[in-house]
């Protein structure tokens, strides 16, 4: 699959850019962040690199966070990481066992946990109906509307990286929620700075061609967010 740009995937001018790294589940870390943190609608724009779900505690409350923060930030953009693209796939019936083996088990348990009555009179069967059931529409939607990445003037933001000689819209997804070790020790221009997530690390890295800030929230490290064009650094 090739992912073809367009121009809303550019926006000018915003005062300030923050950009939040993987968060897969832990909500409150989230909340801790955003206590650090101080965007202003109309102003600053938001830029999640992905990666909202699987693995922590709340998944499904992390999803419901992101669209609240939708109605009051409406320039913020939402990315795509392998685990949103593992349970796209997973909910339209493809490879569920990649889903569940990447840690799509803990995501629908916060989803069980809200339909525990339905749950009990399904006796345990998760089928298509108990899925259509316990997963909302606007999670789906959200899902649906996640972008491959993001460019500005000085920087393009993507879940887990490029692959070099590439241009960016002929990058393939799997490259773009996928790509490790070979973005990851290039020491190849890319164009612009990439800031990305997908490989945790104990605190950012900060190359002159890239920027990860996966810095393994859950884990039991930090959640990081680095704000433009300052380049400063917050974790929690």
């Amino acid at each position: 699959m090739v992912v073809m740009a367009d121009e809303r995937n550019v926006m000018a001018f915003p005062e300030r850019i923050f950009v939040i790294g993987d968060i897969h589940g832990c909500l409150d870390k989230l909340e801790l962040l955003w206590e650090q943190i101080d965007p202003r609608p109309g102003l600053d724009q938001l830029i999640f690199l992905g990666d909202y779900i699987d693995r922590g505690d709340d998944s499904s409350g992390v999803l419901d966070y992101m669209l609240e923060l939708k109605e009051i930030y409406t320039d913020t953009v939402f990315l795509m990481g392998n685990h949103e693209k593992m349970f796209k796939d997973f909910l339209s019936g493809i490879d569920r066992a990649l889903f569940i083996y990447n840690g799509g088990e803990s995501t629908l348990k916060s989803y069980l946990t809200r339909m525990e009555d339905y749950w009990e009179g399904r006796q345990g069967v998760l089928d298509e109906e108990a899925l259509k059931q316990l997963i909302p529409e606007q999670h789906r939607t959200f899902l649906e509307e996640l972008k491959p990445y993001y460019e500005t003037d000085g920087y393009i933001m993507v879940h887990a990286g490029l692959k070099h000689g590439v241009t960016l819209e002929n990058q393939s997804l799997d490259d773009l929620v996928w790509i490790r070790e070979e973005f990851i020790y290039s020491e190849e221009d890319f164009g612009k700075r990439v800031i990305f997530g997908h490989t945790p690390f104990v605190r950012p890295l900060v190359l002159p061609n890239k920027i990860g800030i996966d810095t393994g929230a859950v884990y039991g490290n930090s959640l990081t967010c680095v704000i433009l064009p300052d380049l400063k650094f917050i974790s929690v």
